[in-house]
């Protein structure tokens, strides 16, 4: 009898323990989530790859319900965010919304200012096949090149030929668009890193580094400037 008691007993807080486990999970997965990541170059903007390409899986530990709002292509890099909060990721892709987003890119040649206006007021990129004019936005030169992290690999290095690194705030995303933009006003670009989302950035931050952010705080970095509602932290 005694047996029968003690095995019971140890039954009992198994299966508490199974219980508890059980409930903490769902409760893990229902919290809302949000940081902000600084995506490796050669990196691709999900976390599976059929090819064998290194996705962010490679580099981020999160939740299993967390994925990215937005993408950066293969050969960029810099600002992502990630979340599960699916009001935020909605507001952030929604065009109507136009949420600044910074880049810094390093172009090929010694960029002039008829070069810059142009980008500003506006150029012809090709969009699924058609001629698309983008959207006014603002250019203009780094006098002296950013501090950025090394890159692996680096650019090519070709001595002849210099290079320019400008700023592009622009308010729309079409399919590597920036890459497109400095291509039409005769400048190529090298180096492509998202700096920022409206006031969130990737400053302090290295490549395959991340910060976990209160919802509060990725309401106010991402929409503080907009009429979009307001989270407060939990």
């Amino acid at each position: 009898m005694s047996g029968f008691i003690i095995f019971t007993r140890y039954s009992a807080t198994f299966i508490l323990l199974l219980i508890v486990s059980f409930y903490s999970s769902i409760i893990y997965f229902l919290l809302e989530y949000y940081c902000i990541i600084y995506k490796p170059f050669n990196v691709l903007s999900q976390f599976t790859s059929g090819d064998g390409k290194q996705t962010l899986r490679d580099f981020f530990d999160v939740p299993g319900d967390v994925y990215p709002a937005g993408r950066l292509d293969y050969d960029s890099e810099g600002l992502l965010v990630l979340t599960n909060d699916k009001k935020l990721n909605h507001q952030l892709l929604n065009p109507s919304f136009a949420h600044e987003r910074e880049y810094w890119v390093q172009v090929e040649g010694e960029i002039n200012d008829e070069a810059i206006n142009d980008l500003q007021n506006g150029v012809d990129i090709t969009v699924d096949g058609k001629i698309y004019r983008t959207k006014n936005c603002k250019a203009m030169l780094f006098k002296i090149a950013p501090v950025v992290p090394d890159r692996n690999p680096p650019i090519r290095y070709r001595k002849n030929i210099p290079t320019s690194w400008i700023k592009l705030i622009i308010t729309e995303g079409k399919n590597r668009q920036v890459r497109k933009m400095t291509a039409a006003v005769g400048f190529p670009t090298l180096r492509l890193i998202r700096y920022r989302i409206e006031k969130c950035s990737i400053d302090l931050l290295q490549p395959g580094e991340m910060r976990i952010l209160t919802s509060g705080e990725a309401y106010h970095f991402l929409f503080s400037n907009r009429n979009a509602p307001h989270k407060v932290n939990k």
